[in-house]
């Protein structure tokens, strides 16, 4: 029993510094950030430094999500004998909004809806942005009038930007006679299939009856299903109406076949619950590609309230929640939102939508959606065609 009760005391000497004297005059600890930037992902032995003493603190992680002060205890050992020093970390918000809609705004005559809206915005940390707009303008005058908008976060950050609002008559909808070109498949796998590379497409009830078995007769060798819906005003999850037609047909023409989900989740809560639903509709069906979280609401952004962070998070509860079950996890979006809001922390694979000839987005991506007017034997109407590089 002597010799067991040696050992444990030994072991805690060793690696529980509680019993440590509170060092109070910084002698070997100095502290080289005491100012963090929210959300940014910061350790123990990111901040601190150490002379003629060591560290025998874990290199745990400082929280960063929530701003103010926190205090933080680092240990150390000098000359065979511990101390502590406590320190108070600040984290901070110091990002101003930012506006990821066009400048140049056209309302008809009387407009009756809300002038900050006619902008999008959004920040990193807050997801409440107050709106203020200055300027002379007369909504029931045609005019071009020129407006600034001062957009302030819950931190006091102020974002200006110049608007120009157009007033005019209606405007008169009926349509270009222009014809407008479309993209072959066949010119596209012509031009871009190689050895690192396959060429499919992404369908949904929009694309109607489909024959599979001449779209893979054309040369695509895999599908992207839309599996369902989440309505913008019911707020509901709905079944694609061809989504089980379409996943029999591609799997009996032989093309590889993965999902996706339309979502405008804006909670944490509602992407495990879209995800669960996902799953529950799979019921264990066998893909060959992943379940990818499409959401791209960005319209309807400032009725969110939430932030740059958050919308991440939301992802990133789908994406894990489905990859926790055995299939993998996407994200789609278009290059500019790829740039400007997504992180992808967790380094999930990404859906790129970019209509061009060749793409300058220099982030990693998985499949490229190249154009949204494609032709392909085997279904009337345009298509998504996509690259999948291996």
């Amino acid at each position: 029993m002597k010799i067991i009760m040696a050992i444990l005391f030994g072991f805690l000497n060793s690696y529980l510094p509680i019993i440590a004297k509170e060092d109070i005059n910084q002698n070997y600890i100095n502290v080289i950030q005491d100012n963090i930037e929210v959300y940014n992902e910061m350790k123990l032995y990111d901040i601190i430094s150490i002379k003629d003493a060591e560290i025998i603190s874990k290199n745990y992680d400082i929280d960063t999500k929530k701003l103010g002060q926190k205090e933080y205890k680092v240990y150390y050992k000098k000359d065979d004998k511990k101390y502590v020093y406590k320190f108070m970390v600040n984290i901070v918000d110091s990002e101003p909004p930012i506006v990821f809609s066009g400048t140049n705004k056209t309302v008809n005559i009387n407009y009756k809806g809300d002038l900050c809206n006619l902008i999008t915005y959004g920040d990193n940390y807050s997801g409440n942005i107050k709106c203020t707009i200055t300027g002379d303008y007369d909504l029931g005058k045609e005019g071009k009038y020129q407006l600034k908008y001062e957009l302030s976060d819950s931190s006091n950050n102020i974002k200006k930007v110049n608007v120009t609002l157009n007033v005019i008559k209606k405007a008169n909808n009926g349509g270009s006679n222009t014809d407008v070109v479309k993209t072959s498949f066949q010119d596209v796998y012509a031009k871009y299939k190689n050895d690192n590379n396959e060429i499919g497409i992404d369908v949904s009830k929009w694309q109607g009856d489909i024959d599979f078995e001449k779209v893979k007769n054309a040369g695509a060798s895999f599908v992207m299903i839309r599996i369902g819906v989440e309505g913008s005003e019911t707020r509901e999850l709905s079944l694609d109406s061809f989504y089980e037609e379409n996943l029999k047909k591609a799997k009996e023409a032989g093309l590889k076949v993965g999902v996706y989900l339309y979502s405008i989740a804006t909670t944490k809560k509602e992407a495990l619950e879209h995800a669960n639903w996902v799953l529950d509709i799979l019921d264990g069906e066998k893909l060959d590609l992943p379940i990818v979280f499409d959401w791209e609401n960005w319209t309807n952004w400032n009725s969110y309230k939430i932030s740059f962070y958050e919308i991440n998070d939301i992802a990133n509860t789908f994406m894990s929640t489905v990859k926790s079950k055995g299939y993998e996890g996407m994200l789609y979006s278009s290059k500019f939102y790829l740039e400007t809001i997504w992180t992808n922390k967790l380094n999930f694979p990404i859906w790129l939508a970019h209509y061009t000839s060749k793409t300058n987005y220099e982030g990693d991506y998985q499949i490229w959606q190249m154009c949204n007017n494609g032709q392909i034997d085997g279904i009337n109407g345009d298509v998504d065609i996509d690259i999948m590089y291996k």
